[in-house]
């Protein structure tokens, strides 16, 4: 078992994802505050943790002193507004994902960031997947050789309880679009293992959600990148009455890998040349919120890694720039969606 660490954390927004972050920052070093605008929510959400709760982020952030690093965990459309007071307070910040839902706002917090001589950190946790981390080493190593195209699919089902149940999800300025809220980790995944976007043709449509979303449930994308490959996402929050999949499949000139199950988190196809991965580790349990589930739990190997750079001045596994490039992307498409 690993020593748990001296740094300290803070809490902005305490719903599901919140305790996550609670879980592992008990396990592995200091909750010392917790701050959400819903007054039950809060004193609930520190009487579990045993620290102290605020109503009030700007109350937080003055009243607690000796806080190292401010996990942001409120709804998307906040994650900027409320990473840049942390920051301009003198605390580093972890940012769940999307790191904002504009490429203004992450700039504005890269930069306060750098002002402010603090770190910015960005989750992307499923980049831990066993076959999502060796598919990225394979690619990294050329045993693919050149990639020629992608297939990205995300089939999930969210239903009105997921909706109804939350204050903001649905609604387009707290959320941001389903690319933003479900399948960021998704697009993150393209970015990390093939590259940045040159070019964006793309359809979406509302067919089931008209009553209590806001924008889409449904995409078809089509996108050039700047290595010259070629590839798809498709993607749909109607898949009937549960997730059926997400999967990335790779082409290359020497070889095809197919990463799917519910989650990204199983090797279902391969054939490279003169090579074969094997023993995998097993990949964990996907994030549980009752009713319905969500991307990979890895959020332990993230608190891991940023009590690393810390503690030991270790490489940061996602960094500011890479959520500002997902957030791009996703702006790419939904441009291209609207024209």
């Amino acid at each position: 078992m690993k020593e748990k660490s001296n740094l300290r954390f803070a809490i902005i927004g305490c719903g599901r994802i919140a305790e996550r972050h609670a879980e592992h920052i008990e396990h592995l070093a200091q909750l010392v505050a917790v701050c959400d605008k819903k007054p039950e929510r809060a004193k609930m959400f520190g009487d579990k943790h045993n620290c102290p709760y605020f109503n009030s982020v700007d109350e937080m952030l003055a009243a607690v002193k000796n806080i190292d690093i401010v996990s942001v965990c409120s709804p998307n459309g906040l994650h900027a507004e409320h990473s840049i007071k942390a920051l301009n307070a003198g605390f580093s910040v972890l940012c769940e994902k999307p790191m904002a839902t504009s490429s203004r706002d992450c700039e504005r917090m890269m930069q306060t960031a750098e002002k402010a001589n603090k770190r910015l950190f960005v989750i992307k946790q499923n980049r831990f997947n066993p076959p999502l981390a060796k598919l990225k080493e394979i690619v990294d190593e050329g045993r693919l050789g050149k990639i020629l195209s992608v297939q990205l699919n995300c089939f999930w089902n969210r239903n009105d309880e997921y909706y109804s149940n939350s204050d903001w999800k649905g609604k387009k300025l707290l959320d941001g679009g389903t690319l933003f809220t479900q399948y960021s980790h998704f697009v993150d995944l393209l970015y990390w293992i093939v590259g940045d976007v040159k070019n964006v043709h793309a359809f979406t449509g509302n067919f089931m959600h008209k009553h209590n979303v806001e924008f889409e449930d449904t995409g078809a994308v089509i996108l050039e990148f700047y290595s010259g490959a070629i590839g798809t996402i498709n993607y749909t929050v109607n898949s009937y009455k549960k997730n059926m999949e997400g999967s990335i499949t790779i082409f290359g000139e020497k070889g095809t890998i197919k990463v799917g199950g519910q989650y990204l988190n199983v090797l279902e196809y391969q054939n490279i040349e003169g090579y074969e991965i094997k023993d995998l580790p097993e990949s964990g349990k996907a994030n549980d919120y009752g009713f319905y589930q969500g991307s990979m739990s890895n959020h332990d190997k993230i608190y891991e890694n940023v009590i690393d750079v810390f503690s030991n001045n270790a490489a940061v596994t996602t960094s500011a720039l890479d959520g500002l490039k997902v957030t791009q992307i996703i702006e790419k498409i939904y441009e291209a969606a609207n024209k």
